[in-house]
């Protein structure tokens, strides 16, 4: 039976997605924070992060000049839709440059998500991970930049707990934050993804009859009315083939193809086909290929590829109606209802393509052949209705009719069945090689005789009969209807083969570890093996068949080699787990690893419905691979040829809500489908004794025609006795909050009730139902294997009107043959518990028992017991099967009863509570006025009653709370029911522990001494300075320095190495206080009291809405006699039973003190996206608006705020703290709230009055705060528990030089290691709370941080409360001295001499202070780089040291009402330029320094390098704010085309950092004025303009530039002035000697 029901539950919850993806419609709730992006490619950006979910998109500001913006940007998205449609969806965040109004701005890159990826994290949250950008348009190029982000996707009662990190050290590494999931490697690299679209069949009517009539009367042709073509979406791309002109089995063989990184951070291709119109179009069929079925990320694993392969799909019901009440269906959204077409479909990945740009581009591929999706064959489905019940009386009583269809074939009102010449395909394909033993178990006579069948798919009209008031039922009896259908169908039966034998070993797996003996676990494992090697000899035997894809055989091979190939060897260590819950957890784990779900669709799945006047009613579906014969049993599906119970239910919405509840039929159904030629034995599965009845019109000669009818011959006469006991925790279905049940039990055509039990969720019926002559048809051994199910449902009797129903559960009896004794171990058979079930949610568990007899009256055991006289005559429960009973005692502490709403208009005045358990119960006494107080004067009452003593089998306990009114009437307030006692138990202390000053204490106390004498040796270790004791470091330190510290996040724990800090921190929850303490109920607990009818889950209904109030009591039950040793203990207290030592319920004063630290993520409440929120204090009638100090524009606002309350217990015990958003106009909107119940930790063991400090201080900052010293406190507990106090002094050999306060304290911080009497008390703590909104139930609105303090008012008054105010900011100036630069590209040409220059300045501001920017002068015609300036930036800024943020306050707009305050990282950025007159100055280059963590400089230009910012993270940082003063030398940098980093320049410049008050003694001027004006640089002449000094412009270029040139050609002509003159002087004087010669 438990494996019937538990079945389909568990397949139904192995998976978070799938549970929520079977509601209708959810509330989801998406927010994204972008905290900054880093390394954007581009310069001088002017970056804007869009974050884009579906269609809605917000945008953060924009951030100017900067590659490294910082944005702490908050943003909300919410959604009420389908969860399969929420998680779909796609998270896209871009960066833009330069958008604005005008226009749209430049694309930097993107990232890409979907939600389901988000919400199948742990926490449903990426937090602080850097999301890697990338161009779509350029996928040669690589990263484009870092975005970090926080994601979380919250659905309706998740309860995220985001971690307390605001250190961003650790985040800095963005190769090891990156936003992906585990397991996806961070270099993705581009791929292609080919949708193959070939052709579709099977279409249906997208248009009216008319107008075809219309259309053939004007033009003359039939022309089939669809327009079909095919749309597929991925990862946000689009893309569609071309219509196809009135076709119902259309061929496009075209492509769509999609470029995305691989793998994919989108994990659905969502293919669907549509019928094209001019007004709108419309979805045909929708198909979601998951990816991750279609690949394996294994390390022997393979790339998604698919097909060619057809895919199956399903919607709404053919019949075409202009408005398609399931049209949703056809989207995709729920389950198909109805074959709709199947799509010829293949899917390839390609990756590492090369240059091109994104697009989903349509291109047309080659055709393929008829054989290459696999043989057609001709295939047989038969089926056998043995039993049609429970068919609903909404229906009418008109004729019904059952109709089967497999894909359109059997589909005779709205199939447009078009074989396409099935039968000629099938015979050209006889000719074919078939496998050999299919052959063997075929008859080609029997195909030769089977041409002219003809399919009959419906059963014959019939009128029902009434069952019960309910019910009808179809009058089979011995005649039961059969049908039949022939249909044709590629041969690919092995995928389902291959998913029945997977599901088998599955199933024997976990049955090998429920029923597992230790001795056995080499068998087990040895059966495991045989099962796996088997599947794997079966699934290689067509590995070579046609039609066989690539998908087959890689998938094939990865389940063998990382599937079985490694399972199996798990299989013996899980199977050794000594504990059952262990054992079965790590298997759960195991079978995903086996599933085989086929992405490859091949035979279409099977419907059943019911018709009446013929409209389709109800139906169900049934897979095809669980009805498929194969000769081979492990391929054989797990119902072919079986008797299957079938649930009809209504198609689309109509099954959701109330209407969907209820069952329209249950039939015992009888399936076979195979093949045509081996329908040999089709009928062997059928109880047996039967006769066939042919139909009529069948010749003689057809010896294999199916039956249309079988007649039994054979029936078993049985007795059912069902022994219905109790139920518990039943559905609340009455305004009162109760029921008033009965059971109604179904088995076969025969229906019996219990008695009406009224008020009550927890029944006892006691009741037997005697179920006299059934009569079931078939060999009493097959009954006996496989019974009927017995069907109860619980109903809720109303006074007027049909009764309502409230769940329903499903049963198995134990059968008795008439050869069998009646005796042990089977029988009488054992009450169990049946989990009943409301739609998808519980409504309570059914204790009984159910068995079936066989035999006459006088052959059955019979009924023990007399008939109840008191209750006429029903019979009662036999002895043998009611549980064994006890006495036992149950002591009720009645203590108090609280937040009691008004009953019909009027105040609850005088109310009583009733306790009932098994018959018997106890009355409170009456609270005389509530509003006065509201708790009990007699605290402990008791009542004895006979329980079963298996505790499993206790009835529940019943609380209900009465109003006693006027005249003696009593109206319910509200009821709560405890469905299990076995808490409330009591048991023996162990007394064997009583020594509790022993071990634990004198450690700790070592552990002080031991501290001491390390602080000591670290001050011995200082050389040369000055020791700094504990005082001097709490000076410095606040509040705030012990919550950072608590965090993880403050560095002041590094700067001032305080250990005295380090031992003082605060425990800080990111959960509430009572989810760590088990919401303090550890003597006080609070049962909530309902009323009203409760919600569905369909409806989204919250009990919370139901809750009219709370009991406070507790509960204590024992076995009689009770040991005399308890009671015989001293101050034992006989009126207060079990409950010694409680304190009084009298009313007291309490000081409520409340701290609220912060807020975070909270909800936007305001148009910008923003909220103002301020803190709202309410106890009981008192309330503080702290409306006055609203934080203008911030989701994450600090208030710093406590609050004091007087109030007085129990009256005023409920805390609410709300935060509000502030409006300038209208009222002010709620955004959340928090409700706290202060008196159970008031009264809690743990102590949560104060928390325990973890150091004694008296002054200072970690000031004692509880008016009780820990002394007290110590004495106080010891004298509680009852033991003796404690005694201070030297404990043995250890020596302790401590106050008594210090050792008290140190017993306290570990006082849950004292035995028996031991607890953790809760410690000086921080807990964060969520914030929700009654309008927005169950969807988180933020969280704040926050703690109470409770004093009494009668001890000594507390002292004042600590200051946490939010730390102000420390004013600070920076002075930056530009000093030089040098190697700075020259960027312009000369205007005479065309050479390359620059006209260099220099541009600095802090982030944030982009308004505040300060440029140098121009240092013109910089020939070779260099420039000098001697200039000085001031930059005055606030900042916030535990925070390392620059806080900086302004207005938004000039229409911002308030200053909004910012905090950002303290940067400051330097820029090159240079400066052009006639057009926009060149950006050259830039460098950004992180003022807490940059590089030191380097001492010359020429150590100067661009590996200062490439390797900054592994170079040593030092922050400005220990240095103080800094000097060096940093280089430009700026990407190339190529998108690398270059070195564009270098500069000298000096920080130096004063606080405002060094500033104001020693001010200095910008630039190079006074005061302490720097001096002017040395500039060469160049730098002069060409028209103010020209020739010295032009000396300066002759002389520097051609200097030497001249000297060069100077000395040339010298050269050749002097060969000249020596040539000229030899010449003379020859001349002159020649002419002497001649005159001589």
């Amino acid at each position: 039976m438990h494996e019937f029901i538990q079945r389909n539950t568990n397949e139904a919850a192995q998976d978070s997605l799938s549970v929520l993806r079977r509601c209708s419609r959810s509330s989801f709730k998406i927010s994204i924070t972008v905290i900054e992006a880093r390394q954007l490619i581009g310069l001088n950006m002017d970056p804007v992060v869009c974050v884009e979910i579906g269609d809605d998109k917000k945008y953060t500001s924009m951030k100017e000049s900067t590659n490294c913006p910082y944005y702490n940007e908050y943003f909300v998205f919410d959604f009420h839709v389908p969860p399969d449609v929420m998680f779909d969806k796609i998270i896209k965040l871009s960066v833009i440059h330069s958008k604005n109004l005008l226009r749209s701005g430049t694309l930097v890159g993107t990232f890409k998500m979907d939600v389901g990826t988000v919400y199948s994290q742990p926490e449903h949250q990426f937090y602080h991970k850097w999301a890697i950008l990338s161009d779509p348009d350029d996928i040669t190029a690589g990263c484009k930049g870092y975005v970090k982000c926080d994601i979380a996707v919250v659905g309706k009662g998740d309860n995220i707990k985001t971690p307390h990190k605001a250190n961003e050290t650790d985040e800095d590494e963005i190769e090891g934050n990156l936003l992906l999931p585990e397991g996806i490697p961070a270099e993705r690299q581009w791929a292609r993804f080919y949708v193959k679209i070939y052709r579709a069949e099977g279409l249906p009517k997208m248009n009216t009859s008319i107008m075809a009539n219309v259309k053939k009367a004007f033009i003359g042709e039939n022309r089939d009315l669809v327009d079909p073509y095919v749309q597929v979406q991925f990862a946000g791309q689009k893309g569609k083939t071309s219509v196809q002109k009135s076709s119902y089995e259309p061929i496009w063989n075209e492509q769509v193809i999609f470029t995305e990184l691989f793998p994919p951070l989108c994990k659905r291709l969502k293919v669907q086909i549509r019928d094209s119109d001019k007004v709108n179009d419309v979805a045909i069929g929708t198909h979601f290929i998951d990816l991750r079925k279609i690949s394996n990320d294994g390390d022997k694993g393979f790339l998604p590829t698919m097909g060619p392969a057809w895919v199956n799909m399903y919607g709404s019901t053919r019949q075409y109606t202009l408005m398609d009440e399931h049209q949703d269906l056809n989207d995709g959204l729920g389950e198909g209802v109805s074959f709709r077409a199947r799509l010829l479909v293949s899917v390839a990945l390609h990756r590492g393509s090369g240059g091109g740009h994104f697009s989903s581009s349509t291109i047309a591929v080659f055709s393929l052949h008829q054989s290459a999706t696999g043989k057609m064959e001709e295939f047989f489905l038969f089926g056998s209705f043995l039993e049609a019940t429970m068919i609903d009386r909404k229906i009418g009583d008109k004729p019904i009719t059952f109709e089967i269809t497999i894909g359109n074939y059997g589909n005779q009102i709205d199939g447009v069945s078009k074989p396409s010449g099935g039968k000629k395909k099938k015979k050209d394909g006889d000719n074919e090689e078939e496998e050999n033993e299919l052959i063997q178990n075929s008859s080609e006579d029997e195909a030769d005789e089977d041409a002219d069948l003809v399919s009959v798919s419906s059963t014959p009209l019939m009128r029902p009969v009434i069952t019960d008031r309910n019910y009808f039922h179809l009058p089979y009896f011995e005649k039961k209807p059969c049908v039949y259908i022939k249909s044709w169908w590629q041969d690919q039966r092995r995928r389902l083969y291959n998913s029945n034998m997977m599901d088998k070993i599955a199933d024997k797996l976990v049955n090998e570890a429920k029923h597992f003996d230790t001795p056995l676990v080499n068998a087990s494992v040895l059966c495991f093996f045989l099962y796996c090697s088997r599947f794997v000899a079966l699934a290689n035997k067509d590995v070579n068949q046609a039609g066989r894809t690539k998908l087959d055989r890689e998938r094939l091979n990865a389940l063998y080699k990382n599937t079985i190939g490694d399972s199996w060897m798990d299989v013996k260590t899980i199977m050794c787990r000594s504990l059952l819950r262990k054992r079965d957890l790590e298997i759960s784990s195991v079978l995903p690893c086996l599933c085989f779900v086929q992405p490859q669709h091949s035979i279409p799945d099977v419907f059943v419905w019911m018709m009446s006047n013929n409209k389709r009613i109800a139906y169900a579906r049934i897979p095809s691979k669980d009805i498929l014969y194969s000769i081979v049993d492990e391929e054989t599906g797990k119902d072919c040829g079986k008797v299957k119970a079938v649930f009809l239910k209504l198609p689309g919405k109509k099954g959701f809500g109330p209407a969907g509840w209820t069952v329209q039929a249950k039939l015992e159904l009888y399936l076979w489908l195979g093949l045509n030629k081996q329908r040999k034995d089709f009928l062997s599965g059928l109880p047996n004794g039967f006769e066939e009845i042919k139909a009529a019109k069948m010749g003689p000669g057809l010896h294999a025609v199916p039956p249309v009818s079988l007649v039994y011959n054979m029936k078993q006469v049985f007795q059912l006795r069902a022994h219905m006991y109790q139920a518990r925790s039943l559905f609340a279905a009455d305004s009162s909050g109760l029921s008033d049940p009965f059971a109604r039990v179904f088995f076969s055509s025969h229906s019996q009730v219990t008695e009406v039990l009224s008020e009550t969720l927890c029944p006892t019926w006691d009741q037997l139902l005697v179920f006299d002559d059934v009569e079931l048809f078939g060999e009493a051994s097959e009954l006996r294997d496989d019974p009927p199910i017995i069907v109860v449902e619980i109903y809720d009797q109303d006074t007027v009107g049909k009764a309502e129903f409230i769940g329903r559960t499903f049963a198995k009896p134990t059968i008795k043959m008439c050869d069998e004794h009646y005796g042990p171990p089977r029988f009488p058979p054992q009450l169990e518990y049946y989990q009943i079930y409301r739609g998808n949610c519980t409504a309570g568990e059914l204790l009984a028992a159910f068995e079936l007899l066989q035999g006459g009256r006088a052959d059955l055991p019979p009924l023990e017991g007399p008939t109840d006289s008191e209750r006429g005559p029903i019979l009662p429960v036999p002895l043998g099967i009611r549980p064994v009973l006890s006495r036992y005692r149950i002591e009720v502490l009645f203590w108090g009863l609280r937040d009691l709403k008004r009953i019909n208009l009027a105040q609850v005045d005088r109310p009583r509570v009733d306790i009932e358990c098994a018959g018997r119960g106890v009355q409170s006494v009456l609270i005389q006025n509530y509003k006065k107080n509201p708790n009990f004067s007699t605290l402990v009452k008791w009542f004895e009653v006979d329980l079963p003593e298996n505790e499993l089998l206790h009835p529940p306990l019943n609380i209900r709370v009465v109003d006693c009114r006027a005249f003696g009437r009593y109206i319910l307030v509200g009821s709560h029911a405890v469905s299990s006692l076995r808490r409330f138990i009591y048991s023996t202390p162990d007394k064997s522990s009583t020594n509790w000053a022993t071990a634990g204490t004198q450690t700790h106390l070592m552990t002080e001494e031991e501290s001491d004498k390390d602080k000591k040796k670290k001050k011995k270790k200082k050389k040369g300075g000055v020791e700094e004791d504990d005082e001097t470091d709490e000076s410095v330190l606040d509040w705030w320095s012990k919550y950072f510290a608590s965090i993880e996040t403050m560095k002041e724990v590094s700067i001032y190495a305080s250990k005295a800090l380090l031992c003082r921190v605060w425990q800080v929850y990111n959960k509430e206080l009572e989810t760590e303490y088990g919401n303090f109920e550890d003597w006080l607990h609070t049962f909530n009291l309902y009323r009203g009818k409760a919600g569905d889950d369909d409806e989204h209904a919250l009990d919370d809405d139901r809750i009219v109030g709370r009991f406070k009591g507790s509960l204590c039950m024992y076995k009689l006699p009770l040991s005399e040793e308890i009671t015989r203990e001293a101050g034992f207290d006989p009126n207060m039973g079990m409950f010694q030592s409680i304190p009084h319920n009298d009313p007291i004063n309490v000081l409520v003190r409340v701290y609220v630290v912060r807020a975070t993520d909270l909800h936007p409440a305001d148009i910008n996206g923003k909220a103002d929120p301020y803190v709202v204090i309410k106890l009981g009638k008192s309330e503080v608006k702290d409306k006055e100090n609203y934080i203008s524009k911030q989701l994450n606002p600090v208030f710093g705020k406590s609050f004091d309350i007087e109030a007085t217990f129990p009256m005023e015990s409920m805390l609410t703290v709300s935060v509000y958003d502030w409006d300038l106009v209208g009222t002010d909107d709620l955004i959340g709230e928090t409700k706290i119940d202060l008196e159970n930790r008031f009264y809690s063991k743990f102590r949560a009055t104060c928390g325990i400090s973890s150091n004694y201080s008296v002054h200072g900052y970690n000031i004692w705060r509880d008016p009780m010293k820990p002394s007290q406190i110590l004495a106080k507990l010891c004298k509680d528990g009852k033991i003796d106090a404690p005694q201070y002094g030297p404990g043995g050999k250890v020596k302790v030089k401590q106050t008594e306060e210090h050792l008290a304290l140190t017993v306290l911080n570990h006082w849950e290691e004292i035995p028996r009497l031991g607890c953790k008390l809760v410690p000086e703590h921080v807990e964060t709370r969520p914030l929700l909104n009654p309008d927005k139930p169950g969807i988180e609105q933020g969280r704040i941080e926050m703690w109470v303090d409770m004093f009494p008012m009668d001890m000594p008054a507390p002292g004042p409360a600590i200051d946490i105010s939010p730390r102000k900011p420390k004013s600070f100036e920076l002075r930056v001295v530009i000093w030089n630069t040098d190697d700075v590209i020259l960027e312009d040409d000369a205007f005479m001499t065309g050479e390359k220059m620059s006209d260099i300045y220099v541009r600095g501001w802090l982030k944030g202070h982009q308004e505040d920017k300060q440029d140098t002068d121009v240092h013109y015609h910089s020939l070779t780089g260099e420039g000098n300036f001697n200039w000085r930036f001031v930059f005055p800024f606030d900042y916030l040291m535990a925070e390392e943020k620059i806080v900086i306050s302004k207005k938004e707009s000039m229409f911002s009402w308030d200053e909004t305050e910012y905090k950002i990282p303290p940067r400051l950025t330097l820029q090159v330029w240079d400066a052009d007159h006639f057009s926009a100055d060149d950006f050259l280059g830039a460098i950004e320094l992180d003022l807490n963590r940059f590089p030191r400089g380097a001492k010359t230009a020429k150590q100067c390098s661009i590996d200062m910012i490439r390797n900054e993270q592994e170079l040593p940082t030092i922050s400005i704010f220990k240095q103080k003063r800094v000097k060096g030398w940093w280089p430009f940098v700026a990407r190339d085309e190529n998108d690398e980093m270059e070195l564009t320049g270098k500069v000298e410049a000096e920080l130096h950092l004063v606080t405002a008050e060094e500033a104001e003694k020693s001010p200095v001027g910008l630039g190079r004025n006074e005061p302490d004006p720097l001096e002017k640089p040395n500039r060469p002449d160049t730098t002069f303009l060409w028209f103010l000094s020209p020739l010295k412009a032009i000396r300066y270029l002759v002389c520097n530039r051609y200097k030497w040139l001249i000297i060069k050609i100077v000395l040339a002509l010298l050269l050749l002035i002097m060969v000249a003159s020596d040539l000229f002087i030899y010449l003379f004087i020859g001349f002159c000697w020649v002419s002497g010669r001649m005159i001589a």
